[in-house]
């Protein structure tokens, strides 16, 4: 049986129902609680430059409120360096940014300004702040995250969620076992759901899943604790049965 696989939760998309009429509910800090108590084992949120969903003063209540652990997703900006310095999340995954996507469309690109790269992971390090580098499953982005001194790497699985093939199975496959012969933890996620998590979650090498947008829209129907549930208990299965 492999170790157990943490399942973090990312509360985004609670703040994106919220910020449909800009008023104070669905609350997405109320939402961290509740899947907390549910059985996740961390909770992320991702403080976007433009702010679309994740507002300041959630991220601010966050890091006081939350119990397990908390993983600020953000760009490698001045700005963000400074709000993650100072409120000290337990883990900071630094993702691309742009404006005019909908959602986080692929992996860092790690070998474009990695001055800025390698100065803003030293920061995070600094103020005792893991770090992880969100990717695509490539080999040269895996060494490049570990020569820029991320502690983690998140791999893709956006491109797996979308096939969920063979070749992109395998591809998440040798990207995991590169990142761990590396020294570097390995994380997962992007378009996980109950139904194609089990083969992710049965790679013995990834220890962490990121999972939001899945667990949001189905807990319309069953309710944000069972949504939680559902994936916990298909996490569970596969690395047992692993």
């Amino acid at each position: 049986m492999l170790k157990r696989q943490r399942l973090y939760i990312n509360i985004d998309h609670v703040a994106t129902v919220r910020q449909a009429r800009r008023g104070s509910e669905p609350d997405p800090v109320a939402a961290a609680r509740l899947c907390e108590r549910s059985g996740a084992d961390g909770i992320t949120a991702h403080l976007r430059e433009d702010r679309r969903h994740i507002q300041d003063v959630d991220i601010e209540r966050l890091a006081t409120t939350v119990t397990t652990v908390l993983n600020l997703e953000m760009a490698c900006t001045d700005e963000m360096l400074a709000i993650a310095t100072r409120l000290r999340p337990h883990q900071v995954t630094v993702v691309p940014e742009r404006r005019q996507e909908i959602t986080t469309e692929g992996g860092l690109d790690v070998s474009r300004d990695p001055d800025r790269l390698r100065d803003g992971i030293a920061r995070l390090n600094d103020a005792g702040i893991r770090t992880s580098l969100f990717i695509a499953p490539h080999r040269d982005a895996i060494e490049r995250s570990r020569e820029l001194g991320a502690a983690a790497i998140e791999l893709h699985t956006g491109q797996y969620a979308h096939c969920a093939d063979s070749q992109t199975l395998t591809a998440l496959q040798d990207a995991s076992r590169f990142g761990a012969n590396l020294g570097l933890s390995v994380h997962a996620g992007h378009g996980l759901t109950v139904a194609n998590v089990r083969p992710v979650s049965a790679i013995p090498e990834i220890e962490e899943l990121n999972i939001g947008h899945s667990v949001v829209s189905r807990a319309i129907f069953v309710g944000l604790a069972e949504a939680v549930h559902e994936l916990r208990d298909v996490m569970d299965e596969a690395r047992a049965s692993s």
